[in-house]
């Protein structure tokens, strides 16, 4: 059965905006999974994603506090549709990416990560699926904020895109 997937980081609640936009909760409420790869910064927004979400991954980032560290951890995986999906904060600096993802992730088909605030969607040599869908509250030095969403479908990750969203 396809499982759609919303892919969210970086969303810095209370710090960067003081919620997310109704269309980021549109987005949680079409979805069947939410992958949040960290940097929540209140467990506030834990909370609330957790009750409102079908399903909910994440880990927590380099600005969450213990509160968050207790409940989420370093790296969290998980097998959807036969894809198996590993989500962390930091990767690293872009060069070398591909090469360091490879050998750190050698079991897992697509890692979900945050930290630069930059959408990012690549293919490692050893076929390892790289996406960061950026952040929906601070986009930094990005055009706009975003967001991704993706269906898993027996195997495959498909319809991948970036959502630009309002702050």
């Amino acid at each position: 059965m396809p499982t759609r997937l919303l892919l969210l980081a970086d969303t810095h609640v209370p710090k960067r905006a003081r919620a997310l936009s109704p269309a980021v909760w549109s987005a949680v409420d079409e979805a069947d999974l939410v992958i949040h790869a960290g940097d929540w910064v209140d467990v506030a927004l834990l909370d609330e994603l957790q009750a409102r979400a079908t399903r909910l991954l994440g880990v927590w980032g380099n600005n969450d506090g213990a509160q968050l560290r207790a409940r989420l951890p370093e790296v969290a995986r998980e097998t959807v549709e036969g894809i198996r999906i590993a989500v962390v904060h930091e990767t690293g600096g872009s060069a070398g990416r591909e090469a360091r993802c490879d050998a750190a992730y050698p079991d897992t088909d697509l890692l979900v990560f945050g930290h630069s605030h930059i959408p990012w969607d690549t293919v490692t040599p050893n076929g390892l699926r790289l996406l960061n869908p950026g952040s929906p509250t601070d986009r930094r030095r990005q055009p706009v904020c975003t967001i991704m969403t993706a269906v898993a479908d027996s195997g495959v990750l498909r319809d991948v895109k970036t959502v630009a969203v309002d702050r």
